[in-house]
């Protein structure tokens, strides 16, 4: 008899120690439940996950590659816009005075000084927004962003670069057109120190700073070129006999001979042709210029392309991995209510099991 109560109702044998390890086992799914709620995650772990661990496994690492890449764009597009801001100035400039160039051959003697004013202004402004800035980055810098490309801009006119130029047009009259636009010309390509009015990493061959153009990461084992430079052309090759190879040099040339000139030198033989040659070159540089900003904008639009790609792409995987990670929150409160009652009625079996002996049903004699 005494083995048949026990099994039946008294305390501390083995209804109760199923009561307890039930109870444990609700408890247990009361406290997944209740992290579920409070994360929004099946888990907190990968084991946590079970079969969908592989899922984020694979994917997680795919989503915050998707990422950088288009942080790396937006970075990039913002220096781009700036660069595009201050070349579409400098193109201004360059269109000014080309449309001017024929009005300095036969014209007024005090217009010649007042146009020579002009490109002199033109040269500071020109030097100023080769050093434009988007926050602590030299757009035109290339990878030494950190550093102005042109150093003084603000004394251009007395640097080594204007003051040679200004003395070879004024030496116009005995050396004549050519051999003073060949001196210009050599000035402007100058990379020596004291002459190039570049800083000493843009005083540097085209085609070594060709390999410094910034470049930004855009996918597995792809970058983009993403730049322009102050002193050398970035995709395009400048054409004609009068050229530095750069429309950067050759504008500042342009504008450094044409504010050299003076109404005195305008009767010289050698005048007309040096203005023919200041002309044909100016031309030539604005053609580059433009093609150079043309490609830089096509790369801007790419850019942006690959960009909705990249988020189109975070955004099919992100639900992917929600899928496999999140809980659906309706269902999981749910069961948490449900649970919760399991839980109560555990605790209430416990607590009334002493009140389970068979004693109390016995009849009374």
């Amino acid at each position: 008899m005494s083995g048949s109560i026990n099994a039946t109702g008294q305390p501390g044998y083995g209804f109760m120690n199923v009561l307890i390890a039930n109870a444990a086992t609700v408890n247990h799914k009361l406290d997944t439940l209740t992290n579920q709620v409070s994360t929004g995650l099946k888990g907190t772990t990968y084991a946590g996950l079970g079969s969908g661990a592989q899922v984020s496994l694979d994917l997680s690492p795919q989503i915050a590659h998707a990422n950088t890449w288009s942080a790396n764009i937006d970075a990039a597009s913002g220096n781009m816009q700036v660069t595009q801001t201050a070349m579409t100035q400098i193109q201004q400039i360059a269109n000014s005075f080309y449309g001017q160039m024929p009005n300095l051959s036969g014209t007024t003697a005090s217009e010649i000084d007042s146009v020579a004013a002009s490109a002199r202004s033109a040269l500071q402004q020109v030097a100023g927004l080769l050093d434009t800035q988007n926050g602590n980055t030299y757009v035109f810098a290339g990878q030494d962003s950190a550093n102005p490309p042109v150093p003084t801009p603000d004394n251009i006119l007395t640097s080594g670069f204007y003051t040679q130029i200004n003395a070879a047009v004024a030496a116009l009259g005995t050396n004549g057109a050519a051999a003073t636009a060949a001196t210009t010309l050599a000035v402007a390509g100058s990379n020596a120190a004291g002459t190039s009015p570049f800083s000493a990493s843009q005083s540097q061959p085209a085609a070594t700073l060709q390999a410094q153009i910034p470049t930004v990461s855009v996918g597995q084992g792809s970058s983009v070129a993403v730049g322009l430079l102050a002193s050398a052309n970035a995709s395009i090759t400048s054409t004609g006999t009068s050229t530095t190879g750069s429309y950067t040099r050759d504008l500042m040339r342009a504008l450094a001979t044409i504010g050299s000139l003076s109404s005195n030198q305008a009767g010289l033989g050698g005048y007309s042709g040096l203005i023919s040659d200041t002309t044909t070159s100016l031309g030539n540089a604005i053609t580059a210029m433009a093609s150079d900003a043309g490609n830089l904008g096509n790369t801007q639009a790419s850019l942006t392309a690959t960009q909705t790609t990249l988020s189109d792409t975070v955004t099919a995987l992100t639900t992917q991995v929600s899928s496999a990670q999140d809980v659906n929150m309706a269902s999981t409160l749910s069961q948490l209510q449900l649970v919760q009652t399991q839980m109560q009625s555990s605790y209430q079996l416990i607590a009334n099991y002493s009140n389970l002996s068979l004693v109390k049903f016995l009849p009374v004699a």
